[in-house]
């Protein structure tokens, strides 16, 4: 199961690397700025099983 993802800010285009941990609940949201831009992204992490799916998005 992958808990480590790299994705691009949805502001700046930079590649970020989160990490979730599925014993913090199989569905988590977080909303972390960006360690470039500064700005707000909401990231929705979902683990089921052996499978993890990650969303992200700007943060209104």
């Amino acid at each position: 199961m992958e808990t480590n993802f790299s994705v691009q800010c949805p502001y700046c285009g930079e590649q970020i690397w989160m990490e979730f941990y599925p014993e913090d609940g199989s569905q988590q949201e977080m909303i972390v700025d960006c360690e470039v831009c500064c700005n707000p992204i909401l990231y929705e992490v979902t683990f089921k099983g052996e499978e993890s799916n990650l969303r992200v998005e700007r943060a209104q």
